[in-house]
């Protein structure tokens, strides 16, 4: 299963998470970031929380989400925005292809520390993980996305 996750800068949030699902669940699924605007960079403080917490951080780098559009690209099974992405033109995602919104909050504006936004993640993402979002139709997915994003 491809979850993909995205965030306007694709530099903290939806790395950390991708990171997180990736860690937590590799058999399972692959998560995958991106966004509309990238950053240039990872911020070099997502990357010291993620390396202290034993977390692969080699391939992780801000990608737009028109790289998950097209023929070649990796197929998507679920999209889990992490902001507000009203501003953007979102791509068309497959048809039945389920989505949760998780606002959370933005550890590169100072929102909220980045070690808070972590936990926050980690939480939603244990709690995603024992779903079984393999064998759900498209409602029932949206529907436990939607509470998961309530953590």
């Amino acid at each position: 299963m491809n979850i993909l996750v995205l965030c306007a800068g694709n530099d903290a949030r939806s790395i950390l998470l991708e990171s997180i699902l990736n860690d937590l669940s590799p058999q399972r699924m692959t998560a995958y970031s991106a966004g509309p605007a990238p950053a240039e960079s990872v911020p070099p403080a997502v990357l010291s929380l993620l390396e202290a917490q034993d977390q692969a951080t080699a391939d992780l780098e801000p990608k737009s989400w028109d790289a998950f559009t097209g023929v070649d690209a990796v197929p998507v099974d679920m999209v889990i925005s992490l902001c507000d992405l009203s501003a953007y033109k979102a791509p068309k995602w497959p048809a039945g292809t389920p989505r949760g919104v998780w606002l959370t909050p933005d550890p590169v504006t100072e929102e909220a520390p980045l070690d808070q936004v972590y936990e926050i993640l980690l939480r939603r993402a244990k709690a995603f993980l024992k779903h079984s979002f393999e064998i759900m139709d498209e409602g029932e997915a949206n529907a436990a996305l939607k509470r998961i994003g309530k953590l």
